[in-house]
């Protein structure tokens, strides 16, 4: 739960900040991997690899994050799956769980965020209209500093505004 917490917390204000839409898309994403994975190694149970699949994605998008395990070894944030594999191998867990996990934080990863960087690369995960129509737009605010000027140098424009 701890890790659910707090990796879901930190891409959703980090990566996904006001990307609501997009958040919920990784999820279903992962889902729907997870779901098809899930016959055929015999898993009942998908909320770990669904954690242990945010916690994969936050440790590649923040690679160089410097981490301790239980104050006894430092790594980067990029080996942080592999580590909490490695001690849930030792305390005698499957590591089934969080493989599926893995697999699926890395199939979004690649697609998402090396694919498209690619020469011949397209954004393949690009969020469905109906899964943006879920949430409202989100409107800039911006604060006004005098003689008509917005603080982001724009013009004042006749009509409503938010300030």
């Amino acid at each position: 739960m701890f890790f659910l917490v707090k990796y879901a917390k930190s891409l959703e204000e980090g990566s996904f900040r006001n990307r609501s839409a997009d958040f919920l898309w990784m999820l279903l994403f992962g889902a729907a991997i997870l779901n098809g994975l899930a016959p055929f190694v015999n898993v009942q149970y998908l909320g770990a690899s669904l954690t242990f699949m945010m916690v994969y994605v936050w440790g590649r998008r923040h690679p160089r994050v410097p981490l301790s395990f239980l104050g006894i070894f430092s790594f980067s944030a990029a080996y942080l799956p592999w580590v909490l594999l490695g001690f849930s191998v030792l305390l005698g867990s499957s590591p089934t769980v969080d493989l599926l996990g893995m697999a699926a934080g890395h199939t979004y990863f690649y697609l998402e965020d090396v694919y498209p960087h690619t020469a011949h690369g397209s954004r393949l995960l690009k969020t469905p209209a109906f899964v943006r129509a879920l949430f409202p737009q989100q409107q800039i605010q911006r604060a006004r500093v005098g003689n008509g000027q917005w603080q982001d140098g724009g013009r004042r424009e006749e009509g409503p505004h938010i300030d």
